[in-house]
């Protein structure tokens, strides 16, 4: 940690940065949603660090204690759920642990295992990512005085949203593993989710209506791979 970062993190939360002094662990695949986090964390005061997968969030466990974690339900090597209910169950508990998703039916499974919150997706509101993380600190946590709800949202980088989409090309350019277009019907179900893409939205559930039935998903993944090679084209050019 610089000098600028122990300063900032040894600070009392303010009125304007009410969530300084925290360390938020973000357990999320997507760069996009990630760095929808980034920017609310920045405007926040807290201090954020990012992992990807459960391999990598047990890894920034083993080597530091977050006072924040925010876990994804999807995640590529498993669900996020089993890393909620190891961290609610764990004797040197985080002070708040948070599920996230745009699926609707993530947060009765977040609660279930023992997250203490939810944070539904598309998250881009200031005001409410305060409010749910405060409302579960204890109140030495708190800023002192007045707070005012900001009403801001955050707009994620378009470099990041690109940079999901290529990585979901690859993905649909083998399309032979059932496993990986599995995790990537949920992984661009949530995308579309994010970017309010209903379009996009709608040919993921084709595809996994599709698998669901046993049919041939040939002609869909076609389909799905041209639009999201058009969304790729379309953030080149922001």
């Amino acid at each position: 940690m610089d000098s600028l970062d122990t300063f900032m993190q040894a600070r009392p939360p303010t009125a304007a940065r009410p969530l300084l002094g925290l360390t938020v662990l973000v357990v999320e695949d997507s760069r996009f949603a990630s760095d929808a986090m980034r920017l609310l964390c920045l405007r926040s005061g807290a201090r954020i660090r990012r992992a990807d997968s459960l391999f990598h969030a047990h890894r920034h466990l083993a080597a530091y204690r977050p006072s924040v974690v925010i876990v994804d339900i999807g995640l590529p090597d498993g669900s996020g759920v089993d890393l909620i209910r190891n961290l609610a169950g764990a004797h040197n508990r985080v002070e708040a642990i948070l599920g996230t998703s745009g699926d609707p039916d993530g947060e009765l499974l977040a609660h279930k295992a023992g997250a203490d919150g939810f944070l539904a997706k598309p998250l881009t509101s200031i005001g409410y990512f305060q409010s749910k993380i405060l409302s579960l600190l204890p109140e030495d946590r708190q800023p002192k005085g007045l707070r005012v709800l900001s009403d801001e949202v955050v707009v994620p980088d378009q470099v990041a949203l690109r940079d999901d989409l290529a990585a979901a090309a690859m993905v649909l350019a083998d399309a032979e593993d059932r496993r990986s277009m599995r995790y990537l019907t949920q992984f661009l179900s949530g995308l579309a989710r994010c970017t309010e893409d209903r379009p996009l939205a709608q040919e993921v559930a084709k595809l996994e209506d599709l698998y669901s039935k046993g049919l041939d998903v040939d002609r869909q993944v076609a389909r799905l791979t041209d639009l999201v090679q058009d969304r790729i084209a379309e953030t080149a050019v922001l």
